[in-house]
């Protein structure tokens, strides 16, 4: 969370005095207004705001008729919702390596590929883009879905294109770490119409044949799914952060450029797929040792992370996921189900060297858009001193 104040106090205030929390209500509508915001600064032509990302990502899946029988690829470094979401869709992930950009490698993608993928989930982890035209092109060759994993990179582009709208499908997060928040919550973007309705009933689907019109002009059949309703209140907090987004992004991108412009030739950083497009919440320096990024990380100043120690993000650390335990009830697991007995993979702890070799030398610096050049400047002599340089 970047920026909450008295925009976000008012609305919520205006929410509770109006009676309207619940999502479909005569009153302020604020869910409602919501989505049809974020389809316009999206571009998108549905959108479907909801619990959290995690929820997002499933209904997504469901809504691509992705199912038991099926493999979904995932990069090596993402939270382990994005694996969870191919497990609750009854499918299997499929993890491989991300590239020296931190993101899903194109490479390990279409190495991947069997007759069984039916999807790909690029990850845009820390508000770094993907490479979604190689990704797309390899996607559409194949005839496989693609899932954009937006959660870390809300309003960041690609090409010029906003992340979550390049693929068949994106999903967006809004809890209190990302880069606009309603406290908890999630979205699905997307331009496809039956994917839409699928991910409509299946988000909500004991109520959205109840409450309001929300099946107005609706083809597809209903169908038991889960509840994944978001509410008035978490509605009108996202609108007044969906107003203020682009200004963080821009605040963002310029005080990571300042920092990142003055350590130019210092240190090595890691290359983006597009720095423009890029969320800027993150300035990540490359070393070449795993001991160098440790050392470097805690010298006075940095307050640096290295993300091979950030727990869930990491593929090894995914303990539900590597012992391929997908549900309580045996009958009810993915893992164990005949439509994916000759498709579950064989997850071991060291199946992506590269990943884990790079995510061990890579130190990030968190940004933030309200730092003035004199913190700037102090952090760029922290760096500058932690490395030795004058």
């Amino acid at each position: 969370m970047y920026r909450i104040g008295q925009e976000e106090i008012d609305a919520v205030a205006r929410v509770i005095e109006t009676g309207a929390l619940f999502k479909i209500n005569s009153k302020g509508q604020d869910a409602m207004y919501a989505e049809e915001e974020m389809k316009e600064k999206f571009g998108t032509k549905h959108a479907l705001l909801m619990t959290s990302g995690h929820a997002a990502l499933t209904s997504a899946l469901v809504g691509m008729g992705i199912g038991p029988g099926d493999e979904v690829i995932v990069p090596a470094y993402t939270y382990i919702s994005s694996a969870m979401a191919v497990v609750a869709a009854g499918a299997m992930p499929v993890i491989v390596e991300v590239d020296d950009t931190l993101t899903l490698s194109p490479k390990a993608f279409e190495a991947a590929i069997t007759q069984n993928t039916k999807a790909v989930i690029p990850v845009h982890i820390k508000g770094f883009p993907c490479r979604m035209d190689k990704i797309c092109e390899i996607a559409k060759k194949n005839g496989i879905k693609v899932l954009e994993d937006a959660c870390q990179a809300d309003g960041g582009s690609f090409g010029g294109k906003r992340l979550g709208t390049i693929g068949d499908a994106g999903a967006l997060s809004f809890n209190y770490f990302k880069i606009i928040t309603a406290g908890e919550g999630g979205a699905l973007l997307t331009d496809d119409k039956a994917l839409f309705e699928r991910a409509l009933i299946y988000h909500d689907s004991g109520a959205v044949a109840y409450f309001g019109d929300q099946l107005s002009g609706v083809e597809t059949e209903l169908f038991c799914g889960n509840e994944y309703r978001t509410n008035g209140i978490s509605a009108a907090i996202l609108r007044e952060q969906i107003k203020k987004m682009d200004e963080i992004l821009r605040d963002l991108r310029n005080n990571k450029k300042y920092i990142m412009d003055a350590l130019c030739g210092v240190c090595e950083f890691v290359p983006s797929n597009d720095i423009d497009g890029d969320c800027g919440t993150t300035v990540a320096i490359r070393f070449d040792s795993a001991e160098k990024a440790a050392e470097f990380s805690v010298a006075e100043g940095i307050s640096g992370i290295v993300p091979i120690n950030t727990g869930k993000h990491v593929y090894k650390n995914w303990t539900a996921i590597m012992n391929k335990r997908g549900a309580l009830h045996p009958l009810m697991d993915p893992f164990k189900m005949e439509a994916n007995r000759d498709i579950v993979p064989d997850y071991r702890e060291d199946m992506c060297p590269y990943t884990l070799d790079l995510l061990s030398r890579v130190v990030y610096i968190s940004v933030d858009p309200d730092w003035t050049k004199e913190m700037m400047n102090e952090k760029i002599a922290a760096v500058k001193k932690a490395l030795g340089v004058d």
